[in-house]
């Protein structure tokens, strides 16, 4: 039995020709790229073609691409990169929404006394409202404004560029978790008019291990990692090179690619989730109204509970989450619905469908087939 894969949110399948490009780092050149001699200089040579690749694509210098383990990591970098520089007082805004990697290190940051802190609402939708953000500014007090291009868990989108708007007339910085947009919406995005990008390779069929941050010069930020100096000395230690030229191959191949594979993926969620409303008693998308990325596809069903569900489809070769990997892996109420309002028997019983550019129409057919009778025996058990 051949899985079926429709969790793509949590991580994606590494593409081959990402592995290929990184097979020579892992091999033939496994030198350090801090090493002046013959064994480090092509090592380096490749790291700086990475970040050039990877710099080009933001608009930016090459210098201006700081590359981590994660996107946890980047985003810790901005908040706590950014916020540690600026001048006091220091006023950090956010969502209830958001990646634990925000809005955790967020909370971490005002208990520790180096900023107070906002953390705006959304409505039932997942949409944020923009008067709400606009009367939370406090120019010459907000220093950084972290929003997320798409939430992971509902792929709901927030209007980025009316956001940075509104940031950028109080005289604050706009920091986006841009994890789940790439692959997932139009390109346009890396031209958005935003001070930092935090991206994870994973989630876009690149290796697991290896993020990057976008951080322009103009931007003050203090380093969380200090030693070596490696990237402009905010993160130091010795460079990942095979992670990085990985990540930047993954990277040219999701934005030359995301034009089709939007469109096409938009189209399958479309038919996947008009056919399991049909035919699903209880069964409600979340954030249909809403602006959503192309691949999510956020379920509540009522009067289930969610595991036993994940369980049945998995032993019929199905992978679907219950909402974020992310965190410990229990099956526990989302801090994203609450949020949004969802109480009740439908913040358990949750499934997230995400697709990817490699998901079929056989695939989708296949869960629509199988899904009505997984939950009529749950609900029947």
């Amino acid at each position: 039995m051949s899985l079926i894969y429709l969790d793509n949110n949590a991580t994606t399948r590494l593409d081959p020709l990402v592995l290929e490009a990184m097979m020579p780092l892992l091999t033939e050149h496994w030198g350090n790229p801090g090493s002046s001699h013959s064994a480090g200089r092509p090592v380096a040579k490749a790291v700086h073609a990475a970040r050039r690749s990877v710099a080009s694509r933001f608009g930016l210098e090459p210098g201006e691409i700081i590359f981590a383990a994660s996107a946890t990591e980047a985003d810790n970098l901005a908040l706590r990169g950014i916020i540690s520089a600026a001048p006091e007082p220091r006023h950090l805004i956010t969502t209830a929404v958001e990646h634990p990697a925000v809005l955790d290190c967020a909370r971490a940051l005002q208990s520790e006394g180096l900023c107070s802190l906002t953390v705006l609402a959304v409505d039932g939708r997942g949409r944020l409202d923009l008067d709400e953000l606009r009367a939370a500014m406090r120019p010459g007090q907000t220093r950084l404004v972290s929003v997320m291009g798409a939430n992971n868990e509902t792929g709901v989108l927030f209007p980025i560029p009316e956001i940075a708007e509104i940031v950028h007339e109080a005289g604050a910085l706009l920091h986006v978790d841009a994890v789940q947009l790439i692959g997932k919406v139009d390109a346009a995005w890396t031209r958005w008019p935003v001070d930092l990008f935090s991206l994870s390779a994973h989630k876009f069929h690149g290796p697991k291990g290896v993020g990057l941050l976008t951080a322009p010069r103009r931007v003050p930020m203090q380093p969380v990692l200090v030693g070596g100096g490696q990237e402009r000395g905010l993160r130091s230690g010795t460079e990942n090179p095979a992670g990085i030229v990985g990540i930047a191959q993954a990277l040219e191949l999701a934005l030359d690619a995301s034009g089709e594979a939007v469109e096409r993926m938009r189209g399958l969620r479309d038919r996947l989730e008009a056919s399991l409303v049909e035919r699903v008693e209880g069964l409600v998308v979340t954030g249909v109204d809403a602006a959503r990325n192309a691949n999510t596809s956020h379920l509540t069903i009522a009067g289930i509970e969610a595991e036993p569900v994940l369980v049945q489809l998995d032993r019929e070769g199905i992978a679907v989450s219950a909402g974020s990997a992310c965190s410990s892996g229990a099956l526990e109420a989302s801090h994203v619905l609450k949020a949004m309002g969802i109480a009740g028997d439908r913040i358990h019983g949750v499934l997230r469908i995400s697709l990817s550019r490699e998901s079929t129409g056989a695939e989708i057919e296949r869960v629509v087939g199988l899904l009505p009778g997984v939950v009529e025996r749950v609900r029947s058990a």
